[in-house]
């Protein structure tokens, strides 16, 4: 049957009908929130270049957190900014650590709120690279004991879920080693599985301060112009031990999450990145787009592509447009 009978637009007349028979839907409890920490006392200062994402200190977290569960956003995902850096990034696991104090203040806050943390070494180390290095190389094999010792500490201040971000080979085997070795057992791993080498990462290297001091990240990070090569990352990290598996970034590469998410039947999460906030906001700022309109529609195709979990800036603004339109 065809045209005159079928008449598709019959189910768009009403908002109600169209919400109805929508296919994709957007939560609120879709979101993960990221909150850059710093040491000091009532510090809350912007982001230059990501308007509405802020530098805080320990002490505001619990407002932010008690605003995202009225707003029904249920995780985080933690990155902290040292006191001081060096060649291991010592505070990284260190059990006063930044990360470690935020774990803390959340839980005592607000039990319920999931905490996840970000595991990688590069704000941490004076380099700014993903791990050890030594005369110029990243090394891989040296990292994972630092990375399973980040874990570990994470895991003892509370944290729910830790996120391996570093594109390490053999990263998730050696963390779940060392979270089972240390008895936490049942805390989960959600590994940044599919990284590419992206140039949509510029204002969260300014917000984490963790430029590169020489060099780049594309010897571990992935090539952009690959996808077959995504599904054996995620295979190995899966084999691995990962209960979740991360796209990073999320707009230039919604094909590489539907190929992960018909693939496995893991939770796919993907990271709307800072480049992919910051090009909203610029945009909107500058009268060329309607942020709401965009930043929804853009969080919705993330979703409609497969990804269970949306790493985003926007959480707090979307999840309230998405309260005003109930």
């Amino acid at each position: 049957m065809t045209f005159p009978t079928v008449r598709l637009r019959r189910l768009r007349t009403s908002p109600s009908l169209r919400a109805m028979v929508r296919e994709t839907t957007l939560r609120p409890a879709n979101f993960v929130y990221p909150l850059f920490v710093v040491h000091g006392r009532d510090v809350r200062e912007e982001i230059p270049s990501m308007p509405g994402v802020f530098h805080q200190s320990v002490d505001r977290l619990p407002g932010e957190i008690e605003s995202l569960a009225a707003l029904g956003i249920p995780a985080v995902i933690l990155f902290g900014i040292p006191a001081h850096k060096d060649p291991l990034g010592r505070e990284n696991f260190a059990d006063d650590g930044i990360v470690q104090q935020a774990i803390c203040a959340i839980k005592d806050a607000n039990p319920a709120t999931l905490v996840m943390t970000d595991v990688c070494l590069c704000e941490y180390t004076d380099h700014g690279h993903c791990g050890i290095v030594r005369d110029g190389d990243i090394l891989n094999d040296e990292t994972l004991d630092i990375l399973g010792r980040v874990a570990v500490s994470h895991a003892a201040a509370g944290a729910d879920v830790v996120a391996p971000s570093g594109m390490m080979d053999g990263m998730v085997g050696a963390i779940r080693a060392a979270l089972d070795g240390a008895g936490y057992a049942d805390v989960s791993i959600l590994s940044y599985a599919v990284k590419y080498a992206s140039a949509f990462y510029g204002p969260f290297r300014d917000a984490a301060q963790s430029a590169p001091a020489f060099g780049d990240r594309r010897t571990h990070q992935m090539d952009p112009a690959n996808a077959r090569e995504a599904l054996r990352e995620a295979q190995l990290d899966a084999d691995e031990g990962a209960d979740m598996l991360m796209v990073k970034p999320a707009l230039a590469y919604l094909d590489v999450i539907r190929r992960v998410r018909e693939r496995f039947e893991l939770p796919v999460a993907a990271y709307n990145v800072s480049g992919e906030y910051s090009m909203i906001k610029a945009a909107a700022a500058r009268g060329w787009l309607d942020e709401r309109a965009a930043a929804l529609e853009t969080l919705t195709a993330i979703r409609r592509a497969g990804a269970d979990l949306i790493l985003t800036y926007h959480a707090k603004d979307a999840a309230r447009w998405l309260q005003q339109m109930e």
